[in-house]
């Protein structure tokens, strides 16, 4: 019998606890067990982050590796699969992912003297300081966003567009991503929404979401 392990990578300001509920949520079924990895998202920059979650994947025993990533953490497990091919196949599925940057965490980092602190060498290499991402490896990619507008982003950027309180749907997409949907959630509420995590076992078990509701 084939084993499918999901490693779950957390976002800013927390450390994998947070994961709890979704973990639970994905290994109901007993489809899949997953395994939280936790790295310290506001020090080290982000190949440190990269290489920790490189490192932490090879250790683990399954034939199908799955990644499921929640807003920093998504950029962590895409710029991971960028750089390594030597894991065993699986998708991923990135949760409110600022894959273009984001113009709250530009806000933020306007903020004087702190917000570049507040944010971590990471946010502020990646998501502040943002070139246009597309993905072009061979293993799927699902990204899921929030429009949900609730959320502290409002308060150090004008999100106009549908956004998840964060971040706006259009900083979520990925050209060369398999799939993409929007579900009506807040960029934390993602980790306790049962539907989000039902859609990302779909996107994991057949390589796309269910939009037939």
């Amino acid at each position: 019998m084939s084993s499918s392990l999901i490693i779950l990578v957390h976002g800013l300001w927390m450390s994998g606890f947070e994961l709890g509920v979704l973990k639970h949520r994905l290994e109901a079924d007993g489809r899949f067990r997953a395994v939280p990895f936790s790295y310290p998202s506001l020090r080290g920059s982000m190949a440190d982050h990269v290489r920790s979650l490189i490192d932490f994947a090879r250790t683990q025993k399954a034939d199908e590796l799955h990644f499921v990533g929640h807003s920093l953490g998504g950029l962590v497990v895409l710029k991971a699969l960028q750089v390594t091919d030597d894991l065993p196949p699986g998708r991923a599925v990135l949760m409110g992912t600022p894959l273009q940057g984001s113009k709250a965490a530009q806000g933020v980092a306007r903020m004087v003297p702190f917000g570049k602190a507040i944010l971590g060498h990471a946010v502020n290499e990646e998501i502040v300081e943002c070139q246009p991402r597309e993905w072009s490896g061979r293993r799927e990619i699902g990204v899921i966003a929030g429009s949900m507008g609730m959320g502290l982003g409002r308060l150090f950027a004008q999100l106009q567009a549908d956004h998840d309180g964060t971040v706006l749907v259009e900083e979520t997409r990925l050209p060369g991503s398999k799939d993409h949907v929007v579900l009506s959630t807040s960029h934390t509420g993602m980790l306790f929404s049962a539907e989000v995590a039902r859609q990302a076992e779909r996107f994991l078990l057949d390589g796309q979401f269910d939009k037939s509701s």
